[in-house]
């Protein structure tokens, strides 16, 4: 089985929980599954952009990307947070690359649009060519894939700078390209939750659109719940 496995900042904040998160990994493989790994990072690039006095400006759970703050997105999407997780992994026994949308021409992006809002570097994958990744696998690595990628060749935009793709719908969109049979998004919020707070067990694409109609679903829940609808829709692939 082939599983792709989107783990986010907060998981890899501390060296326990990218350990533990790599022994899950280790485990996975053991038993003889494939496994690719999209990770965020948001914690540690808001830590950062405070750092140098970027504020933070999100819209619908995204985060505004200025110039500046893509070349943060890439020094610590592409660079801390996707070197430190793949050493753990390799710490665990886990063969391991790290990888960015630029690397092989893994993938590439569009400029997202936002309803009229002009979210900057914002992007979400639009062609992926899975050559690499695909060398990887069948070479025993997990490749592991942060969330930053250039723009697509012919897409309109600014293509001086690398576009900061949200994690969740990254791996929505990866995981239908390279035809995985599972994907999972793992998070510290316990479930999906109705108007009323409660949490849902099941849902369908109709009912997550209707939950956005209405409003229920705000904030980081909206980029989760469209990357397993992207799952669902076929992206073009090499």
């Amino acid at each position: 089985m082939r599983i792709l496995i989107k783990v986010g900042g907060a998981q890899l904040e501390s060296a326990t929980g990218r350990a533990s998160f790599a022994t899950s990994v280790a485990a996975a493989r053991a038993a003889g599954h494939e496994v690719l790994v999209v990770h965020g990072g948001g914690a540690q690039l808001k830590e950062l952009c405070a750092a140098v006095g970027l504020s933070e400006l999100r819209f619908e759970g995204l985060r505004v990307t200025c110039a500046r703050t893509s070349e943060l997105a890439l020094g610590v999407l592409g660079g801390v947070v996707n070197k430190t997780l793949v050493r753990a992994l390799e710490e665990a026994g886990v063969p391991a690359v790290g990888l960015t949308g630029v690397d092989g021409s893994g993938y590439a992006a569009r400029k997202f649009d936002a309803d009229g809002v002009d979210l900057g570097f914002v992007g979400e994958v639009t062609s992926v060519d899975a050559r690499l990744v695909e060398t990887l696998l069948a070479t025993g690595y997990v490749p592991v894939l942060s969330s930053v990628a250039p723009l697509a060749p012919g897409e309109s935009g600014d293509d001086t700078h690398l576009y900061n793709v949200n994690a969740d719908a990254a791996a929505g969109a990866l995981a239908s390209a390279y035809g995985a049979d599972v994907l999972l998004l793992l998070t510290d919020v316990t479930a999906v939750r109705d108007a009323d707070g409660e949490g849902i067990a099941c849902l369908d694409a109709d009912r997550i659109h209707a939950l956005i109609a209405n409003g229920v679903l705000q904030g980081g829940m909206l980029p989760k719940v469209r990357a397993a609808l992207a799952d669902l829709t076929p992206v073009d692939a090499i």
